[in-house]
């Protein structure tokens, strides 16, 4: 859990406490929080029943802009720390205690009347910085580190990454590496000869030339490129034309039929957004925070899958 120590300053004089006194109020907040509409972040707790907020009015971020990534590039367009201005009007950040659980307050248009506010504090200053990162991953059944060649010596995929088949899409996020409209994860599947259920320990080479069908762009080496060993009409797909019922054409070496491939089929790629919060000098009325980390997002939306069609 994540603690978010306030030192409150009381400045009435109560019977227990002499003017000046500092009163220690210990608050345990989660290590996520969520969204609600354009664009609040909030966390909330119970025992007691609590919650902080983070509303952005200015400028006008939603969650669609916050991960929203270039259509050509496919890096994020946000990918420097994003810093709001909290003074309390537009930008809002506040804490907030409450009778019974606060959660349906957020998100509904009509909230609850039941709910109760007990306290209601705004702080009239502080920054909230929010950090966008992308992880994108083909999911072929082959991990990033191992579609790597690594010329560089740095163990990153992501730079100076191999493309094998040359179409522009490193393999570590490409479903079809070698090129030939055969998915990846088709051509890694084997027979498990080695009984060890890793089809990257012993990978299919159906014409045993020494080079994994997953790389291979003539996979039973009869002369005719995978690509081109399909049936009219051509779908991008050669795994699903069969002459002998018992094994695709592009898999038997007596079968060669040969119908030009015209496009590569479409590459769907995986992302997953991860978008951090952390708020710093806060100053309520009557409490202050250097620094308070709201931990991670929790939302939907922050999974996705582009889809990119190399050009032929």
């Amino acid at each position: 859990m994540r603690k978010l120590l306030l030192i409150l300053l009381t400045f009435s004089i109560v019977s227990s406490c002499d003017d000046g006194d500092i009163i220690n109020v210990d608050f345990e907040f989660g290590d996520t929080f969520v969204a609600c509409g354009e664009l609040v972040f909030y966390q909330v707790k119970e025992n007691p029943f609590e919650s902080l907020s983070l509303q952005i009015v200015q400028p006008d971020w939603t969650l669609e802009k916050l991960i929203e990534v270039d259509t050509i590039t496919g890096l994020l367009v946000n990918d420097e720390p994003i810093e709001i201005a909290i003074e309390g009007t537009a930008n809002q950040f506040n804490y907030r205690s409450y009778n019974s659980n606060p959660a349906p307050l957020f998100c509904n248009d009509v909230p609850p009347s039941d709910i109760q506010i007990n306290e209601d504090l705004s702080s009239f200053s502080g920054i909230g910085i929010i950090n966008v990162f992308l992880l994108e991953d083909d999911n072929d059944g082959i991990p990033a580190e191992m579609e790597d060649a690594n010329l560089d010596d740095d163990m990153n995929p992501a730079t100076d990454p191999t493309d094998t088949d040359g179409d522009g899409i490193p393999d570590y996020l490409d479903v079809d590496d070698d090129g030939d409209n055969v998915l990846t994860s088709v051509e890694i599947e084997d027979d498990n000869l080695d009984n060890d259920n890793n089809p990257l320990t012993n990978p299919r080479d159906t014409d045993e030339d020494g080079i994994p069908n997953y790389l291979d762009t003539d996979d039973d080496n009869d002369g005719t490129l995978t690509i081109d060993e399909e049936n009219a009409p051509a779908d991008q797909n050669p795994a699903n034309d069969y002459t002998d019922p018992n094994i695709a054409d592009y898999l038997n070496p007596n079968e060669s039929a040969t119908l030009p491939a015209t496009a590569y089929r479409a590459h769907p790629i995986n992302q997953v957004f991860t978008i951090t919060l952390r708020v710093e000098g806060i100053q309520f009325p009557t409490i202050t925070q250097d620094v308070f980390d709201m931990g991670s997002l929790t939302d939907s939306r922050l999974t996705n899958t582009r889809l990119v069609t190399p050009e032929f």
